[in-house]
């Protein structure tokens, strides 16, 4: 089946014409995930930095991320395994964080191609990101799992290259210099944080809120005892139900 048949069919201007060759879609997707990759090589590389720093090792570091691919998710699962914490309280942890990815799995699970097998389809779940899901969203055809599979792999090889780089620099590095990496973390978040929170009005609440219930669960004397993964946890829940109440999505 052409990539590109419905919108061949509909007389829309097509960015590729498609003979339906795998090998073809894979470049496509490929092509497609480069720019990704790109993006993921700087924050892999704090990744790797951060995880290194706090005592676990660049195999295991690399490990992490050659086996996730969750940014955030790793970033907070990694900052409770160096902090000790019981299993249960990291898996529960990163669950909620990389919830959003059943989502959106689910939403690209009715625009992959027919004939897909459960095995093809897993191991387009396992590759799917923010940024992998936005850019497989703007198709306008049926994906294939060449396209796919393409599409992902830039990405997964970015953030293992990036967090390797990081990884192996901080493992050369003195003990003061790795000690003082810790606030490249933050500063990428709240890269991350401050542009959203200028454009939307809800971001900026959202983000508020988060901050405060964080804030109140580490030095409020009753609260400070909840575990910093249950902290999260809660900070994350209560900001996103207050998020979704007061700042509902509107109809399109």
């Amino acid at each position: 089946m052409p990539f590109l048949k419905n919108k061949i069919l509909e007389g829309k201007p097509a960015e590729r014409i498609n003979i339906g060759s795998a090998s073809t879609d894979f470049q496509f997707g490929l092509q497609k995930g480069i720019p990704i990759a790109l993006g993921y090589i700087p924050v892999a590389f704090t990744f790797g930095l951060m995880a290194v720093s706090g005592g676990i090792s660049p195999g295991n570091a690399i490990a992490i991320s050659l086996t996730n691919m969750t940014s955030a998710g790793q970033f907070a699962g990694a900052n409770l395994i160096i902090a000790g914490a019981p299993l249960l309280e990291i898996t529960v942890t990163t669950f909620v964080i990389n919830i959003r990815y059943l989502l959106m799995s689910l939403s690209l699970s009715q625009r992959i191609a027919s004939g897909t097998s459960l095995v093809q389809r897993g191991i387009i779940s396992f590759g799917i990101t923010d940024e992998t899901f936005a850019v497989a969203s703007l198709e306008q055809s049926d994906l294939t799992f060449s396209y796919m599979l393409g599409l992902i792999s830039s990405p997964y090889w970015g953030w293992a290259i990036g967090t390797a780089m990081g990884a192996l620099a901080c493992s050369i590095l003195p003990a003061t210099i790795r000690s003082s990496m810790g606030i490249a973390l933050y500063a990428m978040f709240i890269a991350l944080i401050v542009p959203n929170a200028k454009r939307s009005m809800a971001a900026l609440c959202i983000t508020i809120v988060a901050i405060a219930i964080s804030s109140l669960l580490t030095w409020v004397p009753c609260l400070k005892q909840i575990s910093p993964g249950w902290g999260i946890i809660i900070a994350t829940m209560a900001a996103c139900l207050i998020g979704a109440f007061f700042f509902p999505r509107e109809d399109v």
